[in-house]
């Protein structure tokens, strides 16, 4: 199996094809496959570019089909928020390497070692915070779509049951992170006496204190679906029943459905009644805003009445001159043409052109960016740089 090399060679393979990743992460979840020939389009045409990414498992191939690697499929999730998988184990991991590194800490007498187990502390007590918030979030996500477009009955519910003892198991890691952070480890934050490990424990008081009210809200929400998931089985159970009853001709002599719906007077499907408000003399004489309600009733009764407004005032001569307002612009692509006519870098260039109107050094720097960003292509942006101002610039020749 090949590896990169290092984070530029990663970063530099994943912004060259992030069409085909961006399009291979929108379909992840879609019943067709990813077809190699489809995948061959976004690469144009150029089997060795996916072949690259096969060779460093960044995309896997099944015959010819092409899926992402599930190392970097979670890695996008996580990163983009778009998890479904609840991973609760990851909590208690976290929790049990802080007991362990916190042992570490008080057996160890050299301070530099005793920093970076410190170090990996506050690190670990701020993944707790962040992972447990994910996860409530994912589980209320994950609870909604599941009771939205679930269509099979048994199976939502079964993924509701789920998803409950998913909640159960965060609200117990809550509560061992909080008996930890309280009496477990007396000792340790008695010693470690360092301001940035406070900020990260209030920090993460505060969201599991999140995290629990969210879990109350997510537990009163799945007990409501699943009432609900109960009611809606037993009126389609019920509406079998009758369809059977009717199928069989026998509807009629089996049920008293006939006296039931006689001795029903319910009135769902008639109009709301309304009940007219006679207002007093002394309240439309005494309140404000009561001219401005009657302008808007009569407005949507059509009354007829016409209310006359005041005209304005003869518009002066003097805002109806014409003026006229000129303004130079620069042109950047014939800053670029002479540019790579020339053999100049491009801050010199810059600095020395005669522009038709009078610049200064802040639109030097703007013109500077401008160049770089929409001409990029045809410009070599080398690694060396020149200071001028308190401002550091990259060199760059034409190509």
């Amino acid at each position: 199996m090949n590896t990169f090399s290092n984070i530029k060679e990663l970063f530099t393979a994943l912004n060259r094809e992030v069409g085909l990743l961006s399009e291979m992460f929108k379909k992840r979840k879609s019943v067709k496959n990813f077809q190699y020939d489809y995948a061959l389009d976004l690469v144009d045409n150029n089997d060795n570019r996916i072949k690259f990414l096969i060779d460093r498992e960044v995309i896997r191939q099944n015959g010819n089909n092409l899926e992402i690697d599930d190392l970097f499929l979670q890695f996008f999730e996580q990163v983009l928020n778009a998890n479904e998988e609840i991973n609760t184990s990851y909590i208690n991991e976290n929790i049990e390497k802080i007991k362990q590194t916190i042992d570490y800490y008080l057996n160890e007498n050299s301070e530099q070692r005793k920093y970076s187990y410190l170090r990996e502390i506050k690190k670990t007590l701020r993944n707790v915070g962040n992972i447990t918030l994910r996860n409530v979030v994912d589980l209320k996500r994950n609870i909604d779509n599941t009771f939205k477009n679930e269509p099979n009955y048994k199976n939502k519910k079964a993924k509701l049951h789920h998803f409950d003892n998913k909640r159960k198991d965060i609200v117990k890691l809550i509560e061992l992170t909080e008996k930890l952070l309280s009496d477990g480890s007396i000792t340790f934050f008695k010693t470690a006496t360092d301001e940035e490990l406070s900020r990260i424990i209030v920090q993460l008081k505060i969201q599991l204190q999140k995290c629990a009210h969210n879990l109350i809200e997510i537990e009163k929400q799945i007990i409501d679906f699943l009432n609900q998931i109960q009611y809606q089985n037993n009126v389609i159970e019920k509406l079998r029943q009758v369809k059977y009853l009717k199928d069989q001709f026998t509807l009629e002599t089996s049920t008293d459905f006939k006296a039931v719906l006689n001795a029903n007077n319910a009135v769902i499907f008639e109009p709301n009644p309304t009940y007219p408000l006679k207002l007093s003399l002394e309240y439309l004489q005494a309140d404000e805003e009561v001219y401005a309600s009657i302008l808007k009733i009569a407005k949507q009764i059509n009354s007829g009445v016409k209310f006359s407004l005041p005209l304005a005032d003869k518009i002066s001569s003097e805002y109806l001159q014409t003026q006229i307002e000129e303004e130079v612009q620069i042109n950047l692509e014939e800053i670029k043409n002479g540019f790579v006519a020339s053999s100049y870098n491009l801050l010199d260039f810059v600095c020395s052109y005669q522009f038709p109107k009078e610049v200064y050094f802040e639109d030097i720097v703007t013109i500077y960016c401008q160049l770089i960003s929409q001409y990029d292509a045809t410009f070599d942006i080398t690694e060396k740089y020149q200071e001028r101002e308190n401002i550091e610039f990259a060199v760059v020749y034409p190509k």
